[in-house]
């Protein structure tokens, strides 16, 4: 008798399935008006909200599985501290992604990065807190690499379809995540510059080390919608200003992921998404009783068969 392989392994894998989550302003995807809902349980809680499965056509490979969720959930009533990244993740597992793009809206802390300009940035700095950043403890101990906690090449990828958008796109770059609600005090948004960061923003942490987990190509696209405060010249950030930028900003979004849809391989060999778990696993496999097994499946389910 043949066994199938397990969900979580390679073999299961080998086809790349593109993830959205969307941001501030990003609520729907246009491209997506023919697919479907799907609700998904979690052993980690409710996710945002409906996950939209898709297959979006390309001119010269087989048409590629896209799904898509909401960040804030419908109507935007979830704070940034409040979003369940874990059960949102995991649906993406669940539903078979392998390379997940975060959308988000994000302060620009250089005067190059001016508001309505696309950023794809490479590195982040974690200033949140009391957010769950894991998959793993009650009994379980791994630690992922994250040096780079975004995967070079879909992020050339995400940059290069931003390009053909009409937006003024920059690839590269360190993106601070703060806890919010509130915007920066000037000492902070000062002090964030001073440390050479480039972008603020609130959303794209825990998200990145969860997908790192899970197994996940990951790649940010930041969409700057103002100056922060540290910028004397300009009106300190409000959310009308904000979502007046956002508007334009969502437009260029929607036709980037259109256009990264196009320009992905088939094949995950082509691209790979980090197999981070593999060596990450501190406990003793004996010692992960049946319950951790069960709730963790989707994470390391193929490494405990082997």
């Amino acid at each position: 008798m043949v066994t199938a392989p397990h969900p979580a392994s390679p073999s299961a894998r080998a086809t790349i399935v593109l993830g959205v989550i969307g941001g501030s302003g990003l609520y729907q995807m246009a491209a997506l008006a023919d697919g479907h809902e799907v609700e998904v349980t979690t052993p980690f809680g409710a996710a945002s909200g409906p996950f939209v499965v898709a297959s979006l056509p390309r001119p010269h490979a087989p048409a590629v599985k896209l799904v898509f969720v909401a960040r804030h959930g419908r109507g935007h009533t979830l704070l940034p501290s409040e979003i369940n990244s874990l059960a949102n993740i995991h649906g993406m597992k669940q539903l078979g992604v392998t390379h997940l793009v975060g959308v988000s809206a994000v302060g620009s802390l250089r005067e190059e990065i001016a508001p309505g300009q696309l950023v794809v940035p490479d590195q982040l700095i974690d200033r949140t807190r009391g957010r769950r950043a894991s998959f793993f403890g009650d009994g379980v101990v791994a630690h992922v690499q994250f040096g780079e906690p975004t995967t070079v090449a879909l992020r050339h990828a995400v940059a290069a379809a931003a390009r053909t958008s009409g937006a003024t796109v920059r690839e590269g770059g360190t993106l601070v995540v703060m806890e919010g609600p509130a915007f920066s005090t000037k000492a902070e948004s000062h002090l964030y510059r001073s440390w050479g960061a480039d972008l603020i923003g609130m959303t794209a942490l825990p998200e990145a080390k969860l997908a790192r987990e899970a197994e996940m190509a990951y790649a940010c696209l930041a969409l700057a919608t103002d100056y922060d405060c540290w910028h004397e010249a300009e009106a300190e950030v409000s959310v009308d200003a904000v979502m007046a930028i956002m508007a334009a900003n969502v437009a260029h979004a929607q036709a980037t992921l259109v256009e990264l849809a196009t320009r992905l391989p088939e094949r995950c060999a082509d691209m790979p998404y980090p197999e981070a778990c593999r060596f990450a696993l501190m406990t003793n496999p004996e010692q992960i009783d049946d319950r951790a097994r069960v709730r963790l499946d989707l994470i390391i389910g193929h490494y405990l068969q082997t």
